[in-house]
């Protein structure tokens, strides 16, 4: 087995749905109004240590993430599914720097914290 100690990895949380401009209309009622429902939100991610993992491995294959977005509104105040969320595992002693500044972002010392 290969033992990946540093990778760089790309993450987008997921983007909102668009709310749905609608009007009621109905043939008995005059001015319905608006009805349009408000889009789901984004997914959001998560990464999360895990005893399970010693190396970045998987993450050296896989190296950009998407959490889903969420649904657009419809009519009749129907409101957009929420996206899923994503959760990534890394091994636990994992330190996530921005890569454009180095910052410090987390640093994953025991199992199941999550930044």
């Amino acid at each position: 087995m290969q033992f990946i100690d540093q990778v760089k990895i790309y993450v987008k949380a997921g983007d909102g749905g668009k709310g749905c401009v609608s009007f009621r209309r109905e043939k008995y009622v005059p001015k319905g109004g608006p009805n349009g429902g408000d889009g789901g939100r984004g997914g959001h991610i998560t990464i999360r240590a895990t005893k399970d993992l010693n190396t970045l491995l998987d993450l050296r294959y896989r190296q950009q993430y998407r959490a889903e977005r969420g649904q657009h509104g419809m009519g009749k105040n129907k409101h957009g599914k929420n996206g899923k969320d994503l959760i990534i595992p890394v091994p636990a002693g994992t330190v996530i720097k921005d890569a454009t500044t180095g910052e410090l972002v987390a640093d994953f010392i025991s199992e199941m914290q999550e930044a």
